[in-house]
């Protein structure tokens, strides 16, 4: 398949090609690998230089939004559209919440390291998809996929997302044609959170958030999100560049 512009795919924490195959619109596209990277810039750099020369859209999904905000900030001429699916912006927070997170995170990763990498995945699954979808086939896809990588890897990814960069200074200066996307049901990067990201990126296009659908989407819901990503595409081709 023939993209109209190059494409470079992000995928999120321990996920990989599979989390994008579901999409028509995403075939001949580059996913990117980060392989044992441990921050979120070295992943943005493992994927600049996996993408095409000249300018690309990038489309992020969860931790890959995060990277592609950091990928933007390293390389912004290059950057013809962004595609933010089941993500956000914000660092760690403060306090409590970011405790609460930071002991949750590492209880996963002490899972993973006591009874593999599959038991860590069906527990942290359970919260990343629509509920009516556990102990279905797509589920097991899901736990399969986040049971190839290993637990270096995850403890990698780990760091990386717990010292990850605050992007909402970003926000106000992305002039590229963007789509915010995420299921109705994603309880950890949720409609409001992308609401508030959608009204300060200028021009920014939130598709309407897709029903019945988790953390997951490009997997549970691969219709709608290839719809819009289909869209998407068609406004950053007919966008020309500046000068």
């Amino acid at each position: 398949m023939t993209l109209p512009t190059p494409l470079l795919l992000l995928p999120g924490l321990l996920c990989d090609a599979a989390v994008w195959a579901p999409l028509a619109s995403c075939r001949g596209g580059v996913v990117a690998d980060y392989g044992g990277a441990d921050s979120i810039t070295a992943m943005a750099e493992a994927a600049l230089a996996a993408a095409s020369p000249g300018r690309f859209a990038v489309a992020g999904h969860s931790m890959g939004g995060r990277v592609a905000f950091e990928l933007l900030r390293l390389a912004p001429a290059r950057v013809a559209g962004l595609a933010l699916l089941d993500t956000g912006c914000h660092p760690l927070p403060p306090g409590e919440a970011g405790a609460s997170e930071r002991a949750g995170r590492l209880a996963l990763l002490d899972l993973a390291r006591r009874s593999g990498m599959r038991a860590m995945a069906r527990q942290w699954a359970l919260g990343m998809v629509h509920p009516t979808r556990v102990d279905t086939p797509l589920f097991e896809a899901v736990l399969d996929m986040l049971a190839r990588r290993d637990v270096a890897t995850f403890e990698a990814q780990i760091r990386a997302l717990l010292a990850r960069p605050d992007a909402t200074p970003q926000l106000a200066g992305v002039h590229c044609p963007t789509l915010l996307l995420t299921g109705a049901q994603d309880g950890w990067s949720p409609p409001a959170q992308h609401q508030r990201m959608a009204d300060t990126i200028p021009g920014a296009q939130l598709v309407v958030v897709v029903p019945d659908c988790g953390h997951m989407s490009t997997m549970e819901a691969p219709a709608a999100v290839d719809a819009a990503l289909a869209g998407w595409l068609a406004r950053v081709a007919a966008v020309r560049p500046r000068g």
